[in-house]
């Protein structure tokens, strides 16, 4: 976990050799603070940190992780809150901290695809995110991996790049996807596939794909297509058994320190502006019903999708986790 502070232009003349960090602290009033805890990449985070503190002059202070990880350091903290907003993760994740969040109607919930909203709006959809296979196309011919089933092939044997569902949301997100659309025996097929090798990040699954390491992997479709985008030896497949798309999410906490500005960050991220730039510059898909897909994204028409049940994966996490990992130790042996 690693905390980090965005400081706008502005700020950061004012504080060239005064100290950085702590001088901002101690200038900027409570009113004017906000604690995000985050699991967003760079990427994304800092483009709509530093519009939120330029529209709104609020001094946001970031606090990064893996989606797992900062739940934990919010559970950790729940009786003290340090945080205000947790940005980021599946909402599966967070659907099983939601003791944690505080019910928070945004200002334009009723723009969100009906499907895509929490009923009591414990947390709030930020993008729609299918789950997708990619490989090496140096290395790897299409024919051989159309769908889930491939990835328990003996070909594909210590050949996954697949991060641990334990710490990236992602990966839980893709295990529950193959258990609700495929069964229980096929996800266990592929865990033990695994050869006992799984990674600490869903970062490191496409840099090991691209790079010949591993010959295919599972990720995310707007992380599989950036990469594309910029010139990596990858190719991406929508399993033909069928993928899920869900959302990751932006949730208030309870007792947050700076609720007013919690509350006005919330907004942003489901604003307009935020929204439209998912596509522009994200390849991530709009939770809005008025914003148009991306002429670079195949429509949702074009995907076949399980019955992903939300409430469920998140009730069953220990489960699933549990008989994720007894299958990952009977490949390794």
């Amino acid at each position: 976990m690693k905390k980090i502070v965005i400081l706008t232009l502005l700020v950061c003349l004012l504080l060239v050799g005064c100290g950085g960090q702590a001088v901002q602290e101690t200038l900027t009033p409570e009113e004017n603070r906000l604690v995000v805890y985050t699991s967003h990449k760079e990427e994304v985070y800092r483009p709509i940190i530093r519009e939120f503190e330029e529209r709104t002059g609020i001094w946001v202070e970031l606090v990064t992780g893996g989606s797992n990880e900062l739940l934990e350091q919010l559970r950790a903290e729940q009786f003290d809150p340090q945080a205000d907003v947790m940005f980021g993760g599946g909402v599966e994740s967070l659907e099983s901290y939601r003791d944690l969040f505080e019910s928070v109607r945004c200002a334009d919930c009723g723009q969100i695809s009906p499907a895509l909203r929490e009923p009591e709006d414990a947390w709030t959809p930020f993008s729609a995110l299918p789950v997708v296979l990619i490989y090496n196309p140096m290395l790897v011919d299409p024919a051989e991996l159309t769908g889930w089933a491939d990835l328990a092939k003996p070909e594909f044997f210590g050949e996954i790049a697949f991060a641990a569902p334990t710490k990236s949301a992602s990966s839980f997100t893709a295990v529950a996807t193959v258990w609700q659309g495929c069964g229980q025996e096929l996800t266990a097929a592929i865990a033990r596939n695994l050869a006992g090798q799984q990674l600490d990040s869903s970062g490191q699954v496409l840099t090991q794909v691209a790079g010949g390491e591993k010959l295919v992997g599972v990720t995310l479709e707007e992380t599989a297509l950036q990469r594309i985008a910029a010139g990596d030896n990858l190719a991406l497949v929508y399993p033909k058994e069928g993928t899920s798309c869900v959302p990751d999410g932006t949730a208030v906490l309870l007792g947050a320190p700076h609720r007013d500005n919690a509350l006005k960050f919330l907004d942003f991220t489901l604003s307009r502006a935020v929204q439209e730039m998912l596509g522009s510059r994200f390849y991530r898909r709009s939770v809005r019903q008025d914003i148009a897909l991306s002429d670079t994204l195949p429509g949702m028409d074009d995907l076949i999708l399980v019955d992903y049940d939300i409430p469920w994966a998140a009730r069953s996490r220990s489960e699933i986790l549990k008989a994720w990992s007894d299958a990952v130790k009977e490949g390794a042996q």
